[in-house]
């Protein structure tokens, strides 16, 4: 048995029945590591030592019957945007190429406290600025189901690391779509939670108002247990919501008789690939004949999101960025003799292109004259985009879309054309924008390559999501795809 191919939940049973230990499953998971990471290229920083430190501390707590929790003695990887105490954190960024924060974010503290093992940080498009992970600072990340395809983005090291059996589970973020589109371009399952539900606390900020950490995981049940160990209400990050958490395991059942589907109709039409539409609505026929009423919704100002959207998030992303200037922490240019010249050659040097091309969009779009026209309509859009899908959700349970409008793309392939990079997340951008709770599954494949569907739904009710997608994935069979590395 190779441990790594082991799901979260029967590496947990195996190690509570004492069959494995965590150190023998961290270190086929940190060998699998030596084996494709030269491939794949889905870590910025590796951490074996700790790795097995922290295996051997759930070794002994499994040993002396102490507390154990599903995550005890799981090698997770965790988003290099989350800051972890001692270990370098830099989100992609030559800025930050040798940032060590002094504390952990609150879901690291949550994942220790759980005795997870912490096998390393994954890469990204820096500061979680893209769609395919060819905007990290450093390297791309390949998509293991395709060595010369994108992984996808912005978490498209946690997701590739996933697939391709370097984790069991990981942690992404997700600002526009940034867990959702990695996970259907990989494979695997992966959930951005209601806006709130999950503390930001120590996540390195791109945009705050949209901005969520979420589970990324092979299978639905993983998905459920991640995202208990991860959420609740949290005094530090001032949007935490204030809401008791359920056992998320508790809707693991696979059921979905009388449930009310929805099809928006907006996202089935221009600019969807029509195999990828196809699949999907297969994905929705299943779901029907195990007993779902499927309802066709429209959700009118879908059209207006992605506009939107990149007006609200480098508005944001200029104001969190303006900290990097090189005299706090993070990289310093060469210059002694003038700080205004240090600070225009600190951020010149130290951000990449499309970082700086957001943050010129977003300083343009608050500047004086220009907020009203930009910023403030972009905002009303914000309000009649969750308009929309409150009434939607007057009709129906959930809604069913793609995750992507199209399967995973060649590297190089959209990095000349902002335009079509960016249509790579008009499937997902709209639940940011009301905050609602999403998640992707597996759905299917087109020409060998992993498509998914996406689930959206109401707020706070993540029971109902996992409701439905664990029924999905029982129908389909599509769980614990791993690539053929």
């Amino acid at each position: 048995m190779e441990l790594w191919r082991l799901t979260v939940q029967k590496a947990h049973e195996l190690l509570k029945r004492r069959e494995i230990s965590a150190v023998e499953l961290t270190r086929a998971v940190l060998d699998r590591i030596g084996q494709v990471e030269s491939k794949v290229q889905a870590f910025l920083t590796i951490t074996d030592d700790i790795a097995l430190k922290m295996a051997e501390d759930a070794d002994r707590r499994i040993k002396a019957g102490d507390a154990v929790t599903p995550l005890t003695g799981i090698p997770v990887a965790i988003k290099d945007n989350m800051c972890t105490k001692g270990i370098k954190t830099t989100c992609a960024s030559k800025i930050l190429h040798n940032f060590l924060p002094p504390y952990d974010a609150t879901v690291v503290a949550k994942l220790k406290a759980a005795g997870a093992v912490f096998v390393g940080k994954t890469n990204m498009d820096e500061f979680a600025m893209g769609s395919s992970t060819e905007f990290s600072g450093f390297y791309p990340t390949r998509n293991p189901w395709d060595l010369q395809r994108v992984p996808g983005g912005s978490s498209g090291g946690s997701a590739a690391a996933v697939a391709a059996g370097e984790c069991l589970a990981a942690l992404g973020s997700d600002t526009g779509g940034s867990i959702r589109q990695p996970a259907a371009f990989c494979g695997i399952v992966g959930m951005k939670p209601t806006y709130g539900r999950v503390s930001r606390y120590g996540l390195v900020a791109f945009a705050s108002s949209l901005d969520q950490i979420g589970p990324m995981t092979r299978d639905v049940t993983d998905c459920a247990l991640l995202l208990n160990a991860i959420a609740g209400h949290d005094p530090k990050d001032s949007t935490s919501i204030p809401q008791p958490i359920p056992d998320y395991t508790q809707a693991l059942v696979a059921n979905v008789k009388g449930m009310r589907i929805g099809l928006p109709k907006e996202y089935f039409g221009e600019g969807i690939d029509p195999q990828v539409a196809a699949l999907v609505r297969q994905a929705a026929e299943r779901l029907a004949e195990a007993g779902a009423e499927l309802v066709e919704v429209s959700l009118p100002t879908t059209e207006y999101a992605l506009a939107a959207y990149y007006i609200i998030a480098p508005a944001e992303a200029s104001s969190n960025l303006a900290r990097y200037d090189g005299v706090q922490y993070g990289y310093r240019a060469a210059v002694t003799d003038d700080i205004v010249a240090m600070y225009s050659r600190t951020r010149k040097e130290g951000f990449g292109r499309e970082v700086k091309h957001r943050i010129m969009l977003g300083t343009y779009t608050l500047s004086a004259g220009y907020y009203e026209a930009y910023y403030l309509q972009a905002a009303k859009v914000r309000t009649l985009i969750r308009q929309d899908f409150e009434r939607a959700f007057e009709r129906c349970d959930v809604l069913l879309t793609p995750t992507s409008p199209v399967p995973p793309f060649k590297l190089g392939e959209r990095t000349d054309d902002p335009l079509l990079m960016k249509m790579s997340d008009i499937c997902t951008i709209p639940a940011n924008m009301a905050g609602l709770p999403a998640i992707s599954v597996p759905c299917g494949f087109l020409n060998a390559l992993p498509i998914g569907v996406q689930f959206i739904g109401k707020v706070l009710d993540e029971m109902t999501l996992l409701r439905v997608a664990y029924t999905y994935e029982q129908l389909s069979g599509y769980r614990n795809l791993l690539a053929p590395l």
